[in-house]
């Protein structure tokens, strides 16, 4: 039973041991869940401001789709000026100068809001595919949180499990220690009876020789003849 008994305390601590290792693990779990949380938070953030990102580059796109629209009808405009100026011969030349001025800005306003245009689509090419990424970065985020989750809650279960385990082994081991000391009990009253037992023995040896040595000498006095009047003898015992 001591053998037991230490037994048990080993693995009354062993189990404590783990219980621990649970608690430490379902609170590093909870942890890697309020990040994952944090992260998960961060993504839908970065996803909504890309969303938004892309729908502002449309919009640029599609006001450098109107300049475009206008440096058109500015340069076409320019054109009939021109036509009508050269028509007036020289008293429209001043005014062909600046049709002609005005047609070569409508051309490079034209020739910028393609440009532009075309930077802005590709922005929004980006954007889009990077959306998209972040997107499915969040849906994993989701995942892994959710994960977490599930790992924390398994962790909790473990580490509630393991302290009813632990406090399961600890009773065992309180009886068991109890079972040592009533065996140890009994062992020092066998020691004793049979310390009596020897005793009695002994005392039970002494009385029967006692006993025989009192039979013979009774055998002898009455095997004897006793003269007149010779006292008779008794033995002592």
């Amino acid at each position: 039973i001591e053998q037991t008994a230490a037994s048990m305390e080993q693995l009354t601590a062993t189990v404590k041991q783990n219980a621990d290792n649970a608690h430490h693990a379902s609170k590093l779990a909870q942890e890697a869940s309020i990040k994952a949380s944090d992260g998960g938070q961060t993504v839908s953030g970065v996803v909504k401001t890309m969303g938004a990102i892309s729908t502002s580059s449309k919009k640029i796109s599609e006001i450098t789709a109107v300049i475009n629209s206008i440096a058109f009808q500015t340069n076409i405009l320019a054109l009939n000026a021109a036509v009508e100026a050269a028509r007036a011969g020289e008293q429209g030349r001043g005014f062909a100068v600046v049709a002609s001025e005005v047609r070569t800005l409508a051309s490079r306003s034209a020739q910028a809001a393609k440009e532009i245009e075309g930077l802005i689509s590709e922005s929004v090419r980006l954007i889009d595919l990077g959306s998209d990424e972040v997107a499915t970065a969040g849906k994993t985020m989701s995942t892994i949180v959710d994960a977490v989750a599930s790992v924390t809650h398994i962790m909790q279960e473990i580490a509630a499990a393991s302290d009813e385990q632990s406090r399961g082994i600890t009773q065992v081991s309180q009886a068991i220690s109890e079972m040592d000391k009533v065996t140890q009990q009994n062992a020092s009253l066998v020691e004793e009876a049979s310390a009596a037992a020897v005793s009695l023995e002994e005392q039970a040896a002494r009385l029967t020789e006692a006993v025989d040595v009192f039979r013979l000498h009774k055998h002898s006095v009455s095997a004897e003849p006793r003269g007149a009047g010779e006292p008779v003898s008794f033995a002592t015992v």
